[in-house]
């Protein structure tokens, strides 16, 4: 699962992640995190929007920390 890091107004965290990839696009769950509250929405996005998101700058691919126990 990938996972993206969406555009949003400060105090808000927002994330989009890829749950499976067809031809026509993806089916996309999109967790929104205010307040300490979650709100999850799973969709189907349309391939041409997901590549407008990216190329726009709207969400960005999140890097996965490597984490260390010492």
């Amino acid at each position: 699962m990938k996972r993206y890091c969406i555009k949003c107004e400060p105090g808000r965290v927002e994330f989009l992640d890829v749950l499976r990839e067809t031809d026509e696009g993806f089916f996309v769950r999109v967790v929104r995190v205010k307040d300490g509250y979650d709100k999850v929405v799973e969709e189907f996005m349309a391939r041409h929007l997901f590549e407008m998101c990216l190329k726009t700058g709207y969400i960005a691919a999140v890097t996965e920390a490597s984490s260390s126990v010492a």
